[in-house]
């Protein structure tokens, strides 16, 4: 049985205010969980914080006023692909989020670039009006590309009520139309929505494989890559720090969180050139800067951030420190 309620009420417990303050030790005084960067296998390039939506819990506050990341160029990517193919750092996937990437006109142009380099390209949209307004180009890209490039379309919840009540009015028929349209056109299409207190992942799954069933979308809700559901993210609910204890604690390794494999591409308003990140999350935090270049990023990152707990480490899982 469906037990997906469209509205659930949260008193979250408010983050301790010694935490996440020190890089090396957590307020327990243990020593702080760091991740080596394994492999490169994922490159991101935020191509702006620029959105056509205002949501009402956007972690990276993306709105259509928001410039406080600037529209990548291509010269830009071309720059970091160049890296990649120098310094034979393997890496297979470039993705491009936002923002709206879409709402950054040069981004067929980025995807060109990236799937002329043998790269497989990965766009998270929100499917509406400005990647609508690329369809002859993305047609072109499918065309000579095929299922190297996937677009994964935001769906918070597989209700319109829920979906509307974070982005707006509207929105969610939108953003199914979008998807709609590229799955009728072949494209490889995935989603990404969100978990909510109070209602199981399984549910979730069932509730959106009854919507893609219905929409005649062929995404397996099942597949957690071709299915995405993330937490809620708020750095000001309270969650353990991560302890170099807790890899053995949780029975996990440092090699399957995110700042394991990949880094972003940023550019700040005002700034001459584009910096890296330790990952897609943590876009304006300073610590969280590593460096101009792929080989300058590609130190260890403390685990320093409640978004590191909750979204990559604990899912649900609780430990010391």
């Amino acid at each position: 049985m469906n037990r997906l309620s469209p509205f659930v009420l949260e008193h979250p417990k408010l983050l301790a205010p010694a935490k996440f303050h020190d890089p090396h030790v957590t307020a327990s005084g243990a020593v702080r969980a760091v991740v080596a960067l394994r492999q490169l296998d994922t490159l991101w390039f935020n191509t702006g914080t620029r959105c056509n939506l205002t949501c009402a819990n956007c972690y990276i506050e993306s709105s259509p006023t928001n410039d406080a990341l600037a529209y990548l160029t291509v010269d830009d990517v071309r720059g970091y692909l160049d890296e990649l193919t120098r310094d034979r750092l393997g890496t297979r996937t470039i993705g491009f989020t936002g923002g709206e990437p879409f709402l950054n006109r040069a981004l067929p142009e980025m995807l060109a670039l990236t799937l002329s380099r043998a790269h497989d390209a990965l766009v998270l949209t929100n499917a509406m009006t400005p990647m609508r307004k690329h369809e002859a180009a993305l047609l072109d890209l499918h065309a000579r590309y095929g299922a190297r490039l996937t677009l994964r379309v935001s769906l918070d919840h597989p209700t319109a009520a829920v979906h509307d009540a974070e982005r707006g009015a509207g929105s969610f028929d939108a953003a199914v139309d979008g998807l709609v349209w590229l799955a009728a056109r072949g494209f490889s299409v995935a989603v990404a929505g969100r978990t909510r207190p109070g209602e199981s992942t399984a549910d979730e799954r069932d509730a959106y494989g009854a919507l893609f069933a219905r929409l005649g979308v062929p995404i397996a809700a099942q597949d957690p890559a071709r299915l995405v559901l993330f937490p809620e993210m708020d750095a000001r609910q309270d969650v353990p720090e991560i302890t170099e204890a807790c890899w053995g604690i949780l029975h996990k390794s440092p090699d399957d969180v995110m700042c394991a494999s990949s880094r972003m591409v940023v550019k700040r308003r005002g700034a001459d050139r584009a910096t890296v990140v330790a990952c897609t999350l943590l876009p304006y935090d300073p610590q969280f800067e590593l460096g101009a270049t792929l080989a300058e990023a590609s130190k260890p990152v403390a685990l320093n951030h409640p978004h590191c707990a909750k979204f990559c480490v604990l899912g649900g899982a609780s430990c010391g420190g």
